[in-house]
């Protein structure tokens, strides 16, 4: 074992792509020593679908790892799934399987006895089934864990994405939109980019309406509650700007003017980092009292369980909650 805890990467839903590129990285080597939450028999088909020379091991705790580059050793959280479950279907069996493990995985997490955890894709339509009512993995994280401040965060090699709201219908966004909403998101994502390395961050601050709402001409919200919350945030020490137009803001980030951009909801700011690619993009939940990154993707029901999917988007992942637990 190194003597840094392992990282943890929960499986997500076992229909879908994420045992085969958990068994995809594991093959072409880890940087770092990591523990699997999941179901060890599902690995297993996942390896040999692959062709992977790789031994799964089912162990009962993180302190059993053998930090094996050779291994996979799998926690089990959940009752074994069944063999015959169909790949790239909604199962209400894979969701809730899911969803344990990721609270296996914080759990863990919160007690110190994983360096961080890295996720595999989860569907919600199979968590819906499986009673849990939840939006997505960001908010079971937030909840399990006792965090009220959080924040998702896209990034690749070209742009870091915050974002001030997250999963809701966009009619109910403006209303949102509040002081207090635009302080957190600028406040976490200064502190994403110092975990991130950089040690004083530019923050540009996307604006709600077109052209940044052009003087209040289409919409009050970026001259009554952005732009003041960006004055009292720079007079709070963050190097912060804008409102800039949302359409060009990104550019500019991607040019090296901005290290972050904060957008004010959720097509704004994913749109332009899933445009660049998926596959080298993570997705980072900021705020958590640990690191939590993910792939960029989903469960892609159409490929799964066909030896397509790829792994990169993990890689970066798992590459990434590294950098942030040096």
């Amino acid at each position: 074992m190194s003597a840094r805890p392992p990282v943890g990467i929960t499986m997500g839903d076992a229909a879908g792509i994420g045992p085969e590129i958990i068994v995809k990285a594991c093959a072409q080597g880890l940087k770092a020593p990591a523990v699997v939450y999941g179901d060890a028999d599902t690995m297993r088909r996942a390896a040999a679908l692959l062709g992977a020379r790789l031994d799964i091991a089912e162990i009962g705790a993180v302190s059993q790892a053998s930090g094996d580059p050779g291994r996979i050793d799998v926690i089990p959280c959940t009752p074994p799934l069944p063999a015959g479950l169909p790949p790239g279907r909604v199962s209400a069996a894979a969701g809730r399987a899911a969803y344990d493990c990721l609270c296996a995985a914080i759990d863990d997490a919160q007690a110190g006895r994983i360096r961080a955890i890295v996720t595999a894709p989860l569907n919600k339509h199979s968590m819906h089934l499986a009673g849990i009512d939840q939006p997505g993995h960001t908010e079971i994280l937030a909840e399990r864990s006792g965090t009220a401040d959080f924040a998702m965060m896209l990034a690749n090699d070209e742009l870091r994405v915050l974002l001030v709201t997250i999963h809701m219908p966009l009619a109910a966004v403006p209303a949102a939109i509040t002081a207090q909403a635009e302080a957190r998101a600028m406040r976490l994502a200064d502190r994403a980019c110092r975990q991130m390395g950089i040690e004083r961050p530019r923050i540009a601050v996307a604006g709600l309406n077109p052209h940044a709402g052009e003087d209040g001409k289409f919409g009050r919200e970026d001259l009554d509650i952005i732009a003041p919350a960006i004055a009292e945030a720079r007079a709070a020490g963050l190097n912060v700007s804008g409102p800039w137009p949302g359409d060009t803001v990104f550019m500019r980030a991607r040019r090296g003017e901005f290290d972050i951009v904060v957008a004010q909801y959720h097509d704004q700011g994913l749109i332009p980092v899933k445009y660049l690619g998926v596959d080298q993009g993570v997705n980072v939940t900021v705020g958590l009292p640990f690191v939590r990154t993910s792939v960029d993707h989903g469960t892609a029901f159409d490929i799964a369980w066909k030896g397509m999917a790829d792994h990169a988007s993990l890689v970066a992942a798992f590459d990434l909650a590294l950098a942030m637990t040096p």
